[in-house]
């Protein structure tokens, strides 16, 4: 005789067992109904636990790339206010003010040039640049430089949707100043502006030529370089030495304005180490059509966003960048305090985790910045593939993964998580 089917609970009981776990009732409501009608009552503690992990989580970043982009790229330590700020309101006339004037005054003063607006992002700032001072005309564009970066964010794209015209210059691999000085003489061509665009995540070796932006800026149309990784300046004053190897082919906004670019575009959250924005820097004048074109409000950033790159600035104009922005705390860590920390950690969890080792690695600066170059680090290497064991955890650790084991390198990692690692390790391993 088959045996009675069981009742399933009601939809409100059973999500009532994790009231109070940090999701929300409606939530548990829903997945509740879900499991009911799956004939799936017992995984709904599963579930629910699955779905809290595809919210946004806090995470330990243990891959060696310091602005990984799935992972948010550069952290931010600037907590938000928790009172009204001045967004639009000048508080001398008591009258409506300018979203841009705070923010864009500091990175004036950083990039040592006339004005700065912030947007959202830096295709944002590109697509503005070129809809203000180029709609309908025309914007010569080494073909080396036509470049596709994540997302499929294309310069021709980005380009089409502007207004403006691509006019390909010189080879892939070489272009000159004279291949941009006959496209701008040319007679069927409306030069607005030169391009220059910085390829951010790949590099040509071999047989190449570049055009400096000094050249460019001998011809009789402004240059706008996209210089992407968001370096202020290439002398990193901030830093206590001299500017770290890794750097030495990354264009900065500083250089780049002083060698004649009428305007440089750059990210917020790259080697700037704030968060995502895109920042327009150079002439007055070119700042200011920019600001008046109908798209800088669609592109303008709100409150959250302003507050933390004025927080930024000042710190970079304080020179206390190493201490106040994580990114280059990072980046600045003495390599023997890195050895010293993953030797520690290999040392706690020796007993639970004997095929541990402290080990030299090279970190990536990430994200399309300094691309091909690494900067040297240390970690800790498991003989075993606990990676995903890692990432399953409460608060999860991101590692890598080579020839089945598992590295976790430390200049990605926080001194203050040190301590979460070597218990994760402990516990994965046992």
């Amino acid at each position: 005789m088959t045996a009675p089917r069981t009742r399933p609970p009601s939809v409100n009981a059973l999500a009532q067992r994790l009231a109070g776990r940090g999701i929300p009732h409606p939530i548990l409501v829903d997945l509740a109904r879900q499991a009911i009608a799956d004939d799936a009552v017992d995984e709904y503690e599963q579930r629910a636990a699955n779905f809290s992990r595809t919210l946004l989580t806090p995470v330990i970043n243990a891959t060696g790339v310091l602005l990984h982009t799935n992972l948010g790229r550069a952290p931010n330590s600037f907590d938000p206010p928790y009172e009204a700020i001045t967004v639009e309101f000048d508080l001398v006339t008591g009258e409506r003010g300018s979203r841009q004037h705070a923010v864009g005054s500091l990175f004036a003063r950083l990039c040592q040039t006339e004005a700065a607006m912030v947007v959202n992002n830096n295709a944002a700032a590109v697509l503005l640049v070129l809809a203000a001072l180029a709609e309908g005309r025309d914007v010569p564009v080494s073909r080396g430089e036509s470049v596709e970066i994540g997302g499929s964010f294309r310069v021709p794209d980005v380009m089409e949707r502007s207004g403006a015209r691509l006019v390909d210059v010189g080879t892939t691999n070489r272009t000159r100043l004279d291949d941009y000085r006959r496209a701008v003489e040319r007679d069927d061509v409306d030069a607005a502006l030169v391009l220059k665009v910085h390829p951010s995540n790949y590099r040509i070796d071999g047989f190449v030529e570049d055009t400096s932006v000094a050249d460019l800026a001998t011809l009789d149309v402004p240059v706008v370089a996209d210089i992407g990784s968001g370096l202020i300046d290439a002398d990193c004053p901030w830093l206590a030495g001299p500017p770290p190897a890794w750097l030495a082919d990354e264009p900065a906004a500083v250089q780049t304005l002083r060698d004649g670019a009428a305007l440089v575009t750059f990210s917020g959250d790259k080697l700037l180490g704030g968060p995502q924005a895109g920042i327009i820097a150079g002439q007055r004048d070119l700042v200011e059509r920019c600001m008046r074109h109908p798209l800088a409000r669609a592109l303008r950033p709100g409150g959250l966003v302003l507050h933390a790159l004025q927080s930024l600035a000042l710190a970079y104009l304080d020179r206390d960048v190493v201490t106040q922005v994580p990114f280059w705390t990072m980046a600045a860590a003495p390599i023997d305090e890195l050895e010293r920390r993953a030797t520690a950690i290999v040392e706690t969890v020796a007993s639970a985790a004997p095929g541990s080792r402290a080990i030299p690695t090279q970190a990536l600066p990430g994200a399309g910045s300094a691309p091909g170059v690494t900067m040297p680090s240390w970690g800790v290497e498991l003989d075993i593939d606990v990676v995903d064991a890692l990432r399953a955890r409460e608060h999860a650790i991101i590692a890598r993964r080579v020839d089945d084991r598992t590295l976790l390198d430390l200049r990605s990692v926080q001194p203050v998580d040190d301590a979460a690692i070597a218990q994760a390790i402990i516990d994965v391993a046992s």
